[in-house]
């Protein structure tokens, strides 16, 4: 059964770096971080790539803010129709850490963007459709 690791939190709050330390080796990524900052519709990109993956049989990280349930559910529903398991991994927000770390970035995010997040968190749930929820 493929896996599904939709990584949840801030920008600048460790998502890439837990990513790049455990699971780059077993998951393929899935970020809209790596797109085009002129790419249109990331949100229908990263479903395709997420699926086309999925259909060749990858584990899968998707590796993105989600700071909603709403934003999380595609990503969630595209892993479901593949038979997919669901893992979460995510972050408390910690606004003043990822602004620090944000700054440090040799290309920070604007900050309004990590505030824009924050604006939407919701705290995952596992009725969201996880088979695994776990808090860093």
């Amino acid at each position: 059964m493929p896996e599904v690791v939709l990584l949840i939190g801030l920008q600048a709050c460790g998502k890439t770096t837990f990513y790049r330390e455990r699971l780059a080796a077993t998951h393929a990524l899935v970020s809209k971080d790596a797109m085009s900052r002129s790419a249109r519709r990331k949100e229908d990109r990263q479903r395709r790539e997420l699926a086309a993956l999925l259909a060749e049989g990858h584990d899968v990280c998707v590796d993105n803010t989600q700071p909603s349930a709403a934003e999380r559910a595609g990503v969630i529903a595209v892993a479901r129709a593949h038979g997919a398991r669901v893992v979460g991994y995510w972050w408390p927000p910690d606004p003043e850490l990822s602004l620090r770390r944000n700054a440090a970035r040799s290309e920070p995010v604007p900050e309004v963007g990590l505030y824009a997040a924050l604006a939407r968190w919701e705290e995952p749930r596992p009725d969201e459709g996880f088979d695994r929820l776990v808090r860093r």
